[in-house]
């Protein structure tokens, strides 16, 4: 049987460093196999100037390259706040088992971390978009498809 309270403690002292070396906000995450730690990272954006360096991407970068893997197949992930879009993406990719976490998306958005936006344009047409996204190429975009389908060799994901 796991500790999944030491897990998530774990995750909160990294936290913490994250908010003592001023490396960005308070988030921290664990990713665990097997009952072990095989991965951990906490937010690390302002330190190496990386929008995508949440605690989360960090972890399962992390792990990711510990086992060798694209892939978090039979892994916990501990981290100390509901994942925000991006992570959450990230997690979905990486396919853990299971995740775990401590606060919610409300409570990060009473402390100034207010990801609301983002999901609610997950919603919105790309044109109409905060951040216009204008198709461009499309027809010698599309061979890329036809050419990763004709691939023998590609290791598909």
């Amino acid at each position: 049987m796991q500790n999944h309270s030491k897990f998530m403690k774990r995750a909160i002292e990294l936290a913490r460093i994250s908010i003592h070396k001023n490396h960005g906000g308070p988030f921290g995450c664990v990713i665990v196999k097997n009952g072990r730690i095989i991965g951990e990272g906490h937010n690390r954006v302002t330190i190496d100037s990386d929008p995508t360096a949440h605690a989360e991407v960090v972890a399962i970068r992390n792990a990711c390259s510990k086992i060798n893997d694209h892939q978090l197949t039979g892994c916990e992930l501990y981290t100390t706040c509901e994942p925000c879009p991006m992570c959450l993406g990230a997690i979905y990719w990486a396919r853990p088992k299971m995740i775990y976490y401590g606060s919610t998306r409300k409570d990060a958005a009473d402390a100034g971390f207010d990801d609301d936006f983002i999901y609610h344009q997950l919603h919105v047409e790309p044109a109409e978009r905060k951040i216009k996204m204008i198709p461009l190429e499309r027809p010698e975009a599309l061979l890329l498809f036809d050419d990763w389908r004709k691939k023998e060799d590609k290791k598909e994901y």
